[in-house]
């Protein structure tokens, strides 16, 4: 993973940089909609995982 080394440091800086730009107020916004599409994204993949596994089964 390229980000693994980013440290405390690291993310206040980052934290710092998204309240520059987007604001205290919309921050609470953008973390539930990236919550919602990691959850959708995880949902998504599970269901692929599952289908493949249904699909391998049913070849044997």
């Amino acid at each position: 993973m390229p980000f693994g080394n980013i440290g405390i440091p690291g993310l206040i800086l980052i934290i710092i940089l998204a309240l520059i730009i987007f604001g205290p107020s919309k921050l609470p916004e953008l973390g539930r909609a990236a919550g919602s599409t990691l959850k959708e994204f995880k949902n998504a993949t599970k269901d692929l995982m599952s289908t493949d596994k249904e699909t391998n089964k049913d070849q044997k």
